[in-house]
This record gives structure tokens, sequence and C-alpha cells, in this order.
């Protein structure tokens, strides 16, 4: 029988409500419901669902949405003052988390070129797990969120380039191809605060009252920020983040970001779906005892860095203590590193595996972590519940 999307989405959400009621009666994140629910039905479970390229897809839209909203709160101004802060720490923690996994993977005995791509993919934080976890009068209106949220886009800015380099890019020079890479998003930027003055402002203020007007006009605005800054060659969700900064000085723009919540949770679902659909434990035992171990010492390892780089640039003792656990995990970007190095023939298959295996327990230990010991959304302990 052919599966219809629709079927495929109905098994999902079925399957996540199940599954997530479950998981709350047990007091367990519901996130990791999701995970689980995409490993079942998936190619490494009861194969239910077999081809999940179309639905990962569908669900990076949850990915720009959630960066689009994010945008939504954030003045210009402030941004620029928040990067100027952690673009130090960006860098030189991420760096530090490179040479430590490309470490690890020399002990496994991977040839220099794989070790150092396993290292580049354990360099980033995970932009969703780490904001979706993340209360939101924490996200905008103190500075834990304002903190986390300059770290994770600057480390996108990072991964975006590696990508472009390993799929040999505009051009073989690094800096070359970072300067193209800035020229573009400044581009972006322009096209959007442009558009923003002359078009959306002067349609927002004529038909604010239609609420439907304004919820269909700022989700194609989101849409065409990201599909823009894709084309240039740039990831979907810098142009989403852009497009939210540059309305975000819309008197409506508060309002807008209420009505889209409930959609950025349906796609966020599919996203987490579609992580744990990728999981396939069919692997050499040795690999998958070393993504295992490496999976759960990376968590500590990179929370310890974290929290001492927190402390010298001047956050105080528990910010510093919030932030690491919150950014502990690997990234999103991790996947997207791994095929870009698969395609080039830098990594094997197995290789391959093991790193998204690796990426899947980071993320599933920080989730625990944050949710067990910090305020979040999908917190089951009624004291740390904050929406």
């Amino acid at each position: 029988m052919e599966l219809t999307i629709l079927f495929e989405l109905a098994l999902i959400m079925v399957g996540a409500a199940v599954l997530g009621t479950l998981f709350l009666f047990l007091r367990q994140p519901i996130v990791i419901a999701y995970i689980a629910i995409g490993f079942a039905l998936g190619p490494g479970g009861f194969k239910l669902i077999t081809e999940t390229s179309h639905l990962e897809q569908i669900s990076h839209i949850g990915v720009i949405l959630l960066l689009f909203l994010i945008g939504l709160n954030l003045q210009p101004q402030k941004l620029l003052h928040i990067f100027r802060k952690t673009a130090p720490l960006t860098l030189v923690t991420s760096l530090l988390f490179a040479l430590v996994a490309t470490a690890f993977a020399l002990l496994l005995r991977f040839p220099l070129p794989a070790a150092l791509i396993f290292g580049a993919a354990m360099m980033f934080s995970s932009t969703v797990v780490g904001l979706k976890l993340v209360p939101t009068t924490t996200l905008h209106h103190k500075r834990t969120g304002e903190v986390m949220t300059g770290v994770l886009l600057l480390q996108d800015l990072l991964a975006i380039l590696l990508i472009l380099l390993l799929n040999g890019g505009e051009s073989a020079n690094p800096l070359a191809t970072f300067g193209l890479l800035l020229l573009k998003f400044i581009a972006i930027a322009l096209m959007l605060f442009l558009g923003v003055r002359w078009v959306m402002l002067p349609l927002l203020k004529r038909f604010d009252v239609v609420q439907e007007y304004t919820f269909i006009a700022t989700l194609g605005w989101c849409l065409l920020g990201a599909e823009a800054a894709h084309l240039l060659g740039l990831s979907y969700e810098i142009g989403a983040f852009t497009a939210g900064i540059s309305i975000a000085s819309s008197p409506v723009a508060l309002a807008i970001a209420e009505r889209l919540k409930p959609l950025r949770e349906f796609f966020l679902i599919l996203f987490f779906f579609a992580i744990g659909a990728r999981l396939d434990l069919h692997l050499e035992p040795l690999l998958l005892l070393a993504a295992l171990f490496i999976g759960i010492l990376m968590v500590p390892l990179k929370a310890y860095l974290f929290r001492k780089a927190f402390r010298i640039s001047g956050e105080k003792k528990n910010a510093s203590r919030e932030l690491s656990a919150r950014l502990s995990q690997a990234s999103e970007f991790s996947l997207l590193v791994v095929l870009a190095a698969t395609s080039g023939g830098w990594l094997s298959n197995d290789q391959a595996m093991m790193i998204q295996i690796t990426t899947l327990i980071t993320f599933i230990i920080s989730t625990y972590w944050t949710v067990l010991r910090y305020p979040t959304p999908i917190s089951t302990r009624h004291e740390l519940l904050q929406d």
C-alpha cells in the first residue's frame, strides 16, 4: 500500500500523542517522546515510514518559525550589543570543542580528515533544542536568553561557513568565503529592512484590525526572508531570523508572535520526529559503543568549558551554570556537516552514522538535564514549568 502524506501525518501525530501521554505520566520530557516515535516508526524501527526526506523538508518550517519569532522580539541595536559580547566566547569555545572531539576520534583511529570532521560536527550547540527549552519570558526579557541567542546565531554562521567549505564553496580561501558570506548577509538584511519600511509597515498599519491579514502577511514575510537567504547560499534560519528582526519595530509584532506559536509547535514535532527517524542502530558494535561513550562524555565536557568561558567573560555564577547546561548538546547542523562530508568522500557511512548517534545522545542527555533542573515550557515539575 502506498502511504499518503496524510496517513504519515496521522501516524506521527497519533503516535506522538500516545507516547507523549505515557511520557507525561512517567514525568519524562515530551520532546524525547517525539524523537522516540520517529525511531519507532522510521527505517530503524518498525519501518512504517521508510522515506522521510519530504517530512524533513516540511519539518524545517518549525525551525524557520522558531528563529523568526525570536527575531520578532529583538531590536537591531540590542542584537549588535549581544554579538559584540558573545563573539570572542563563541569562537574560543567552538575551537575547544572541536579539539576535544577530534582527539576522541583519533583515539578511535579515525583518519585525520574524518577526525577533523567529527571535531567540526561537535563544535556547535543545537539552536532548536536550546531555544525550544527556554521559557518565552527568559528568552525575550532576560540576559540569559539574550546571551544564548547570540551564541547560537554566531555558531549557525560558523556552521554555514564550514558547510560551504566542505562543499567546495565559491572559493577555496576561507577568508574569501567568509567575506562573501558576510556580503550576502548584509544584502539580505538591507532588502528586508527596506521592504519593511516601505511595504510591510504601511500595510500592517492600514489593515492591522484584520487578524487573518496580519497573520498571513507576516508568515509570508518570514518565508520570503528564509527563501531569499537560501537562494544566496545562507541558511533558511538566518533569513527567517533577519526577517523577524526587520519587523520587530511593528506595534503588532508581539501579537503576531503569539498567533504563530501553535503553528511553530506543529512543525517542531515533525522536526524531532525526523531526527529520530534518522537513527539506525545497525552499526559496528565498537562504533556504537564509542558513540554512546562520547555522547555521554561530551555533554558534561561542553558544559564545563562553557561555564568557565562564561565566568571569564563576566557572567554571574548561576547564569553561567544555566547557560552551560542549556548549550551542552551537539547541533542539528552536525547532521548537515556529516551530509556534506559524506558527499565529499571525507566520511564512511559507518562514521557518519556514529556521528549522528552521538549527536542524538547529546540531545537526549542535555534535554533531561535542562528539564529536570531549570525552567522550561515542557517541565514535568510544576515549579519549573514556564511557557
